[in-house]
């Protein structure tokens, strides 16, 4: 009895370690006498004791790595720092198992000698505003070196570039003369379009007084010749008022006394009036010797 629980505990301990379960996203690779035997997937395994074994665990997630500040010179002669961060994914465990020793740090170097050779070819501006057409170019050779170790790049990025201190400085005073330079711009065309819009505005508002001006003497204008042809109205309703009337004798020597008094305020010196009102030819010979004395002067 004792003999069988021990054979029941030594298969346990010999079996139990060889029944794997594999994770989602992992890979195993498995040896067979030290040969590569197979690729488990995700899912309930189970190797031969003694005989198979797990070479390489790999995870199918995507991988990033931040690799440190690389110097590399640019082709007008300036040093720079650059550190970039390289988004890649195992796409075949075996070839990343067997395809190159310690792959990470291979990247690595790989990423620094590529940087070194795109870096070479540009000029310092050229390099500080191209970011999107290095990160593409090193992203191209990368993918294309790293696929016999089973390894697809997907991204590359430069996270910093860091020239000489004596460069940042005068980059830094460029970007205050230009940043001045377009303050100036703005503030001129803003002055500019403040004085136009000032004679605008009094364009605008000498038009309208001309016109009201112009508006206010027609008015009055109008009003008065309205005034006098209600005058003129006035004067012909009187009179035909008085012919409607058949005005007497007496109303017409009052006309004409009125008369008179009109001839009164200018350059006659006598006025005669005569005792009978209603003798109209008495009224007629006063009216024709004021008239004669007023020619004789």
């Amino acid at each position: 009895m004792d003999l069988f629980i021990g054979l029941l505990v030594l298969l346990a301990i010999i079996i139990l370690p060889n029944i794997k379960i594999v994770p989602q996203a992992k890979s195993y690779v498995i040896e067979r006498l030290g040969i590569y035997y197979t690729t488990w997937k995700s899912g309930l395994h189970f190797k031969i004791p003694f005989i198979d074994r797990t070479a390489n665990v790999v995870t199918l997630k995507e991988i990033v790595k931040d690799f440190a500040p690389q110097p590399v010179i640019t082709k007008d002669n300036v040093t720079m720092q650059i550190d970039t961060v390289v988004y890649f994914q195992i796409t075949d465990p075996k070839l990343y198992t067997y395809g190159v020793d310690n792959p990470i740090s291979a990247i690595e170097n790989l990423t620094a000698t590529t940087l070194r050779n795109i870096i070479g070819d540009l000029e310092l501006d050229e390099t500080l505003t191209s970011r999107d057409i290095i990160n593409t170019k090193m992203r191209a050779i990368l993918d294309e070196a790293t696929d016999p170790w089973g390894i697809k790049v997907n991204r590359v990025e430069l996270k910093n570039i860091l020239p000489p201190r004596d460069i940042q400085e005068a980059m830094e005073k460029q970007m205050r003369a230009e940043r001045e330079r377009r303050e100036s711009i703005l503030r001129a065309e803003g002055e500019k379009k403040s004085s136009i819009l000032i004679a605008e505005g009094e364009k605008e508002s000498a038009i309208l007084r001309a016109e009201a001006k112009k508006e206010s003497q027609i008015k009055e204008a109008e009003g008065e010749a309205e005034a006098i042809m209600k005058i003129k109205e006035a004067e012909a309703r009187g009179i035909e008022m008085l012919k409607s009337a058949k005005a007497d004798q007496s109303v017409i020597t009052l006309k004409s006394l009125e008369t008179l008094e009109a001839l009164a305020n200018g350059e006659a010196t006598k006025i005669i009036v005569p005792s009978d009102l209603q003798n109209i030819a008495t009224l007629g010979t006063t009216i024709k010797e004021m008239l004669s004395d007023k020619k004789d002067k």
